[in-house]
């Protein structure tokens, strides 16, 4: 267990995780040249195509420290085949590495890989400097008393500022500047001396439960008791799983007490279900199996449960002989975006129910429940951690199971709160009270950190007026970029505001947001109106300030997508009880006089007399049918 370092890369998106992965491995020879390729930890077609990490990945390594190889001339050669793990060399190291996302929306794979490792490598791009997710990550690292290796990455571009960063990471984390290690994820330059400090700086695993927080790093760099843990009974720590339709659920775990063979009967204490282990071993990338897991040790463990709902992150791991007490697991996320899924034919309902629930085994942090729509049919109403997390999501579901889908507008929970007193939460526009009807509504903000250089903080400064926030606090970096600190409206973030930043400020601001406290709501519920009734599909929950502009641009999305119907139409935008906006559908109109050829004037004026009673006989009691088209192409996110 000595030998045993457990670490996770954590950084702002897009500052090199996966290219210096890749370094890793093939320093370690971990992966064989000839297989090596790019992003080779990301095994996703969809994070491959746009170079993002989404899922955490963990992979064993082993290596031995550059100045205790063996001398050049005992001609000594050490394989460090990843399949066996077994050296004559007691100077090896096992390294397992958990690699993780980049992007705010998937900070909950983040704090799960935390939670099973001693000790994070800080990534920070030499050429754009501490980034808003970079003092996000940070915090969670060191909220769980994480050993921090500070790490510069792309050093070797030629507009890479090593100084300037350099500066910026020491008085970030209060450390000294040789402290700070520089490497490469392309060409490889200091990959090796930074495997050497893993083994150096990072503690070996410790003993006490991972879920107490504030034990300081005092219990983590502490020996004792290290080995009193291979010989107490089996707890483990699931960090995530997969599913096969051979194998049933993957559960990757890590090892805290104990050890674990194949053949072992053991126990999920969450879900009270006893199961014998039929295959463990390690990832290296690939799965490659072993006798057995030790305490300490990062893993798999194959269950053959192909029933859902067994499996869950955060759930222990026990000995179903000996059990025991669990292990402290993770907080439960909360969606904080809600959209209905629906399939464009409702053959494909089941075949949805089932993709949701297949890709539920791979993406703990998705909940959904069966909705109903009187014009869409059957979906689900399903509650997502972001904007990006909705459509990495939806993607899948369309890639991987072949679905045709209809996603309607994101929206987020109120909590209102009604005159006859009860509160109510309520993330459905169509369910969101009438105007003056309840006694208050409250609704989610966010604390957001956004780094711009000064150059652009006067069209930073007018995006956050036109999006509600709300300025706390300011603060200067080393080269000049401020750190605003931001309260705002989640609806606001959640209206584009992410790119409508990269646009202010050319692509040099960086954003990182979390949930805040809930405050009263100044919002309004907008309704489309055709033919003077009510669309519930239409309705959507809109900030006071911009209900005009909403509903002006609602109904001339709608005017322009309606077919023209037999008699005159209106489309109105309703909200606060009036009429906010109006448009008019002309009606079509038949020539009842185009078959008469002469005669009177008068049998002409009679015919269309009655023809115009007819019409409005027909706008007093008809009813505008609308198609199916016209409901995709309005509630269809844009």
């Amino acid at each position: 267990m000595k030998k045993i370092r457990n670490f996770s890369i954590v950084a702002h998106i897009d500052h090199g995780k996966s290219t210096l992965a890749d370094r890793m491995l093939e320093v370690t020879h971990t992966v064989e040249a000839r297989k090596m390729k790019a992003q080779v930890l990301d095994s996703m077609e969809l994070e491959r195509e746009r170079g993002i990490t989404i899922k955490m990945q963990p992979v064993r390594m082993w290596y031995i420290p550059l100045p205790k190889l063996p001398a050049v001339e005992s001609n000594a050669f050490v394989s460090q085949s990843p399949v066996s793990g077994v050296t004559s060399e007691t100077d090896e190291y096992e390294l397992n590495l958990i690699d993780t996302p980049g992007h705010i929306d998937f900070s909950y794979e983040v704090s799960r890989a935390l939670k099973a490792v001693e000790g994070v490598l800080l990534l920070v791009d030499a050429t754009q400097g501490v980034q808003a997710q970079t003092l996000t990550t940070l915090g969670m690292a060191r909220a769980e008393g994480l050993t921090i290796i500070p790490v510069l990455s792309k050093i070797d571009m030629p507009h890479a500022r090593v100084e300037e960063v350099t500066s910026e990471v020491v008085a970030l984390l209060s450390c000294v500047r040789e402290d700070v290690r520089l490497v490469s994820g392309k060409t490889g330059e200091g990959v090796e001396e930074l495997l050497d400090a893993i083994c150096e700086k990072i503690p070996s695993p410790c003993t006490r439960d991972r879920g107490q927080k504030g034990e300081g790093q005092r219990h983590r760099n502490s020996t004792s008791g290290n080995f009193r843990q291979r010989d107490a009974p089996f707890r483990g720590l699931v960090f995530d799983f997969q599913y096969s339709n051979h194998r049933g659920v993957i559960v990757f775990l890590r090892v805290f007490d104990g050890s674990v063979r194949k053949g072992d009967h053991l126990y999920f204490h969450a879900a009270k279900k006893t199961f014998q282990a039929l295959e463990v071993g390690m990832l290296a990338p690939q799965e490659h199996p072993l006798s057995h897991l030790e305490a300490g040790e990062i893993g798999y463990i194959v269950t053959g449960i192909k029933e859902p709902g067994v499996a869950s992150v955060g759930d222990t791991l026990l000995n179903a002989q000996t059990k025991g007490e669990p292990l402290a697991g993770y907080f439960e996320p909360k969606p904080v975006v809600w959209a209905s899924v629906f399939t464009e034919s409702q053959d494909d309902f089941t075949a949805l129910r089932q993709a949701l629930d297949r890709l539920k085994l791979s993406d703990s942090s998705l909940s959904y429940e069966e909705e109903s729509s009187g014009v869409l049919g059957r979906g689900f109403r399903c509650g997502f951690l972001g904007m990006l997390h909705l459509e990495i999501v939806t993607e899948r579901l369309k890639r991987e199971f072949n679905l045709a889908l209809i996603i309607t507008s994101p929206s987020i929970a109120y909590e209102v709160t009604w005159e006859k007193g009860g509160i109510e939460y309520i993330y459905a526009p169509s369910r969101f009270p009438d105007h003056g009807t309840v006694a208050s509504v409250r609704e989610p903000w966010v604390r957001v950190q956004i780094i711009v250089p000064p150059v652009y903080l006067g069209p930073t400064m007018t995006l956050l007026y036109e999006h509600e926030g709300e300025i706390t606090d300011t603060e200067v970096f080393g080269d000049g970029r401020n750190l605003l600190t931001v309260s705002m409206p989640l609806r606001e973030l959640m209206r584009s505001f992410f790119d409508k930043l990269k646009n202010a400020s050319s692509g040099y601001a960086s954003l990182s947001y979390e949930i805040d406290e809930m405050r009263p709501a100044e919002v309004e519920r907008l309704d489309v109106l055709v033919a003077e009734e009510l669309v519930p599909a239409f309705s959507r929950v809109v900030g006071r300030r911009r209900v005009e502009l909403e509903a002006q641009q609602i109904v001339e999305k709608l005017h322009g997508i309606l077919p023209r119907q037999m008699f005159t139409t209106k489309i109105q935008g309703k909200a606060m009880g009036r009429i906010i906006s109006s448009r008019t559908i002309s009606a079509l109109k038949k020539d009842v006089t185009g078959y008469l050829y002469g005669g009177d004037i008068t049998r002409k004026m009679k015919l269309r007399e009655k023809q115009k009673k007819g019409k409005k006989r027909m706008q007093a009691m008809g009813k505008v049918n609308i198609s199916q088209e016209v409901f995709m192409q309005m509630v269809r996110s844009e």
